[in-house]
């Protein structure tokens, strides 16, 4: 008989962490990491920028799908995207996991590798977090990130506006669909698996003079629709701006979990994309009619 593989079970929680932890590095920014009550951190001006996503397996992940590395690059992504959104740059994690007594080892280690390696494009680290057992995975991530000038919400966007987009949108969409029809790879599963925000354009559009900001989390039409009633304002969007030869309009304005920076400015950096303007009035619109939803978890 083989030798079973390790699972969450043989290490227990204590060990688990320590397994976890020993893959992780530190940053200057840290006073005190993983191992204590609480992580202390050191922000420049005071101001803490926080943000919390949960990823749960067989809404925003299959294992049979996905590995653990894929996970936690995508468990990140959707966090420090979040941060990119209000302007800023995120500096730590905190990690929360739920999972079933007899995940392999080897999963937990794959996501721990997965959560830093995306944690380091942007410059941040694991502070700490907590892991708990359950019926089935639940990722939870919380980031912390600092801010070089005022925050960019959802509320400030003016008639007059542009609409700007810096990423892609759609390919997340279209990759889940290929992965229900039994395709395992290829550049379209790939963004599904492991998004890639654009995280440097958050703060430049920041500097730019944006007005307002969001991530496409839940497709392109929701998430404008939200930055529109914040703000009270009326926005108009151009198919043919949006047109993108590799998927169709639908997933471009429905399909979420891209990560796309979309912002309201006067005058764009020219390494974003003019996909619309800001009017007076209320609500999204595409060619002068109402688009299709986007992602609702409880509808």
């Amino acid at each position: 008989m083989g030798v079973s593989e390790p699972t969450a079970r043989d290490l227990g929680e204590l060990g688990l962490i320590a397994a976890v932890t020993s893959r992780l590095p530190t940053a200057d920014s840290v006073v005190l990491g993983p191992g204590d009550d609480a992580a202390v951190l050191s922000f420049p001006d005071g101001r803490v920028v926080a943000t919390k996503d949960l990823l749960v397996e067989g809404v925003h992940f299959r294992r049979d799908w996905s590995s653990g590395y894929d996970v936690g690059r995508k468990a990140a992504a959707a966090n420090l995207a979040d941060v990119a959104a209000m302007g800023g740059t995120a500096t730590a994690l905190l990690i929360g996991l739920a999972a079933p007594p007899d995940l392999a080892l080897d999963w937990v280690l794959q996501l721990a590798d997965g959560l830093r390696d995306e944690a380091a494009v942007v410059g941040a680290v694991i502070v700490g977090g907590d892991t708990v057992r359950a019926e089935q995975v639940v990722v939870s991530v919380t980031a912390l990130g600092v801010l070089p000038g005022e925050p960019v919400t959802r509320a400030g966007a003016r008639p007059g506006d542009l609409v700007v987009l810096a990423g892609r949108l759609g390919w997340s969409a279209a990759g889940l669909r290929l992965l229900q029809r039994g395709v395992t790879d290829g550049p379209f599963v790939e963004a599904h698996r492991r998004p890639a925000p654009p995280y440097g354009m958050g703060p430049v559009l920041a500097a730019a003079g944006a007005s307002a900001m969001c991530d496409v989390s839940d497709g392109l039409a929701t998430d404008l629709d939200r930055i529109a009633r914040a703000s009270g304002v009326r926005i108009e969007l151009d198919s043919a701006a949006l047109h993108d030869d590799a998927v169709d309009l639908h997933d471009v304005l429905t399909g979420g979990e891209d990560h796309a920076l979309v912002a309201t400015i006067t005058t764009p950096p020219a390494a974003c994309r003019v996909i619309g303007r800001v009017v007076t009035g209320e609500g999204v619109v595409v060619d002068g009619a109402a688009p299709p939803d986007g992602w609702q978890h409880f509808s």
